[in-house]
């Protein structure tokens, strides 16, 4: 009977890391990372895991791709210490986080429509209406500091920007600040939403140029377009975690078979 046990219900490394293409070593560092939960060990001190361990390992590498390695490890982490509410917790977090993200797609494809091709500056053209002019004399410039606390970012940060090149604010001959006209305002929206939308400076400087050059939207029309399509295979990749996980749950639940 010991022996149909074994044979039925036990499963090496070996069989949990080719189901997933994983090396054995993998499944050995989830289990110590409570990803798995703990194995039983054989009289000969081998792990000895069952369709309990295949079923958490299917719901995390299900829950990767829709919730990142980490919040997926802090998700199983918690099912498997039985506090199943901060699993769930974990989970809606990811979710509003998507959210949040689809809102700034639709805050990127408004500040789009609102872009006229005639606004983007060419490269020598006119900057504003005067060379000192700033907040308060017609509105047409806005220094840093200001510019900084409506993006929600430090100074640093658009100097940062500055230096990649994807804001070019002129000085204010008396002061020496630094002064963004209307289009400096534009792109420094337009590259805040792009970098919440996972975008990296360099992948977002030839589309800043674009827009510079009379107005051509279609490069960042077609990053929207890329942006739009991984956040739906994310919302999938959620169903299908979210399938798995309720998988899991359902064998966690299940008494032993006697």
């Amino acid at each position: 009977m010991r022996r149909n046990l074994q044979s039925r219900d036990r499963l090496r490394p070996v069989d949990l890391a080719r189901a997933h293409g994983l090396s054995t070593q993998a499944v050995r560092n989830y289990e110590e990372d409570g990803i798995l939960p703990a194995a039983a060990r054989t009289p000969h001190g081998y792990r000895a895991y069952t369709p309990l361990h295949a079923a958490a390992l299917r719901a995390f590498v299900a829950l990767v791709p829709g919730h990142g390695h980490r919040s997926a490890a802090s998700v199983m982490r918690a099912v498997n210490q039985d506090a199943t509410d901060e699993a769930f917790r974990l989970i809606d977090e990811s979710h509003a986080q998507l959210l949040d993200d689809r809102r700034t797609l639709q805050a990127v494809e408004s500040a789009l429509r609102d872009l006229e091709p005639g606004a983007a500056r060419e490269p020598g053209g006119a900057r504003g209406s005067g060379a000192g002019a700033v907040v308060g004399a017609g509105s047409v410039g806005v220094f840093i500091g200001p510019l900084a606390h409506t993006l929600g970012l430090r100074p640093a940060t658009l100097r940062k920007w500055e230096r990649a090149g994807l804001v070019r604010p002129r000085r204010d001959p008396q002061t020496g600040y630094r002064v963004y006209d209307q289009a400096d305002v534009r792109d420094a929206r337009l590259v805040h939403q792009l970098r919440r939308g996972g975008y990296l400076l360099e992948q977002i400087a030839p589309l800043i140029a674009q827009v510079r050059a009379a107005g051509g939207l279609q490069p960042l029309e077609g990053a929207l377009s890329d942006w739009r399509g991984r956040l739906a295979a994310r919302g999938r990749a959620m169903l299908t975690g979210a399938a798995e996980l309720e998988a899991y749950l359902r064998v966690r639940e299940t008494p032993p078979r006697s």
